[in-house]
């Protein structure tokens, strides 16, 4: 199959044109891919696979970043409740230090493309990723730079990921309080970098990044 054939130029902002092409050619599974994470000390990179009803409308997902967290949590709620296929995958603070971000990020992609999966057997066959990487499991892919903004299953897949985490953080903060991951998710803001200054870094902290290496014994 020809990409050049099958993705040309988006016309008219269509983000759901890549997955009209494809369900054209008889690949009716077509997941978006995204994970939410790479940047911050603590926690783990997570990372989404979803595949979206046929007649979904697709002006509705639109990337993460762009979206309040109220409306990131109803339109999470609305996949949800939707007929849509939803995976998740993480790699943790420890993967992360391991691997690096990038290998770990890979890592949580893949198991949330293994993770979406249904009782009847439904399963991607054929993925939209985000970013320049391709994911390391043996389906016919295609990566989107900027992604969110071309493909509404990717778009999708953003939300998901970014909700997983931020409630995967809302967690954590009832564990180690002196952090406040409630307010800044593990990102690097002077308030949670003066903490890690103060307490050390916790078992959730990305021992291996500039931030967190100097205070760790």
């Amino acid at each position: 199959m020809d990409d050049a054939f099958l993705f040309p130029p988006q016309p008219g902002g269509n983000t759901f044109f890549h997955e009209q092409r494809l369900h054209e050619h008889g690949l009716l599974h077509v997941a978006g891919v995204d994970e939410a994470g790479r940047g911050p000390l603590a926690g783990p990179v997570t990372a989404a696979c979803v595949i979206l009803p046929l007649d979904s409308d697709y002006s509705r997902w639109k990337d993460s970043k762009k979206l309040t967290p109220l409306r990131r949590e109803r339109l999470y709620s609305d996949l949800r409740r939707s007929t849509a296929l939803i995976g998740i995958g993480l790699a943790s603070a420890e993967e992360i230090d391991q691997l690096n971000i990038h290998r770990a990020s890979l890592l949580a992609m893949r198991r949330a493309v293994e993770n979406c999966t249904d009782s009847a057997g439904k399963h991607p066959d054929y993925l939209l990723v985000d970013g320049l990487f391709k994911v390391p499991v043996n389906l016919p892919q295609l990566a989107l730079v900027k992604g969110e903004s071309k493909s509404a299953s990717i778009a999708a897949a953003s939300i998901v990921a970014k909700v997983i985490r931020d409630h995967l953080m809302a967690d954590c903060h009832e564990h180690y309080p002196q952090y406040n991951f409630l307010q800044h998710k593990g990102y690097p803001t002077k308030a949670h970098r003066a903490a890690i200054a103060e307490h050390g870094p916790s078992p959730i902290h990305r021992r291996s990044f500039h931030g967190v290496r100097e205070f760790c014994c």
